[in-house]
């Protein structure tokens, strides 16, 4: 059975920092792709990180330089996102997700991801 599990989001202040862990199990881990979405309130889900299988890395743009995605494929089958320079527009749902094609090209692209979490909630006061 498939399983993507988030933790560590919280309430923050802004400037301040959080990282989020998704434990992964049930599949290949190696072998997929990682990603973290978020989803705020009345807006589309929307891509933040992603990270292939051999360690490519792509950002959004306005994650870019506070963020960092990591994966752990020898132990713990875990991708974490680092989050630093918090603002109040990174409140969101982050969810993480698996994808098997791991093509830098398409893992903004929400559809291409098999796999989901529940997500776990990040809010950044002003």
């Amino acid at each position: 059975q498939v399983q993507l599990v988030e933790s560590g989001g919280g309430l923050v202040q802004a400037g301040g920092s959080l990282r989020l862990s998704c434990a992964a199990s049930g599949f290949t881990f190696s072998t997929y792709a990682m990603g973290w979405f978020r989803q705020a309130p009345g807006k589309e889900r929307e891509f933040v990180a992603s990270i292939t299988s051999s360690g490519r890395i792509d950002y959004a743009t306005d994650v870019k330089g506070r963020f960092t995605i990591s994966r752990d494929n020898a132990k713990n089958t875990m991708v974490y996102l680092q989050m630093n320079g918090l603002k109040p527009e990174d409140t969101a749902v982050y969810s993480c997700a698996a994808n098997r094609l791991n093509r830098i090209t398409i893992l903004s692209n929400p559809v291409y991801y098999a796999y989901w979490g529940q997500g776990t909630q990040v809010t950044v006061a002003s």
